[in-house]
């Protein structure tokens, strides 16, 4: 399945042209999801995962031969995933209401699932920074019903954005947020960047992402600014690339903006988008988890 040029691009700013093939299409990977989520790549086997949340499992397609199949299943309901320096598959449970890791010989590792001794709410985002710390958001959305995850209360009584450090001491850097999502390091690593989709549950809540300073020691972060904000649904799961744009998925697909929060353009999906990620050997193509299916197009920009 293809979209034409005249459909799949929205071109707000000049440099947004120099981000995209004219000539590349919106191809559909995969169908058959109650809602994908978490894409994530893994270069030395040549595959992408994704969840299907609702399903309760975790797909794969090979980039070998474009065959998709079942990775795991329960899986704890999962939902963002990225990998660590090491390569292994850190992985955000609605269903276990943690941040776990598979390690090399397939074993699963539970790196964080309490906070002041009571329950995280339900991990739902998470990227790693290159000195091995792991930072986390968690929204209740798996504990909202049981459609993602089990119903439950909160045991901390907010939705936060966590640092877990390589020694497992799990800290609070973002408290200000109504429900974080996605979230993000600039290349430098000198801001992260999260999402608020918040109007899930507050009508009043704006759709943005907010850019966080990073403190001098990496550790924690400085007061926050409003970065961007959607024109057309939520913010959810966003990328950067090596030059600092932000591709963020939105209601209409994925949106692009500079480091200095302009909107460069769009790329239009059939669905409302959830995720993406850079993959391929070159990390110039995007995955978009898109409500039911995963599309892929290339792009003139790398992934970090």
């Amino acid at each position: 399945m293809t979209q034409s040029a005249t459909q799949l691009y929205e071109t707000g700013d000049a440099r947004f042209s120099r981000l995209i093939h004219s000539n590349a299409r919106l191809e559909t990977l995969w169908t058959g999801a109650r809602w994908c989520e978490g894409p994530v790549y893994f270069a030395a086997g040549k595959y992408l995962l994704w969840s299907d949340i609702p399903n309760d499992r975790v797909m794969r397609w090979d980039e070998t031969d474009g065959s998709v199949s079942l990775f795991e299943q329960p899986c704890g309901h999962h939902n963002g995933h990225t990998t660590d320096l090491q390569g292994r598959l850190v992985s955000c449970e609605h269903g276990g209401r943690a941040v776990s890791r598979i390690e090399h010989d397939g074993r699963r590792t539970v790196l964080a699932d309490r906070f002041d001794g009571k329950k995280l709410n339900s991990p739902n985002d998470v990227v790693v920074k290159s000195d091995g710390s792991i930072w986390f958001s968690d929204p209740t959305y798996g504990i909202d019903s049981d459609y993602e995850g089990h119903a439950a209360p909160s045991e901390i009584g907010a939705s936060q954005v966590y640092r877990c450090a390589p020694d497992g001491t799990v800290s609070v850097v973002v408290s200000d947020l109504v429900q974080p999502n996605g979230l993000a390091f600039s290349p430098d690593e000198t801001f992260l960047y999260v999402a608020d989709t918040g109007r899930t549950h507050v009508p009043d809540c704006a759709p943005k992402i907010r850019r966080y300073p990073v403190t001098s020691d990496g550790r924690s972060l400085e007061s926050g600014d409003d970065f961007a904000l959607s024109d057309c649904g939520l913010f959810d799961g966003f990328r950067v690339d090596v030059s600092g744009n932000i591709w963020s998925s939105a209601g209409d697909g994925v949106q692009c903006f500079s480091p200095d929060g302009e909107l460069l353009g769009k790329i239009r999906v059939p669905e409302v988008a959830s995720n993406l990620c850079f993959f391929g050997p070159n990390r110039n193509r995007l995955a978009i988890t898109a409500t039911t299916s995963v599309y892929s197009i290339y792009v003139n920009a790398k992934g970090c």
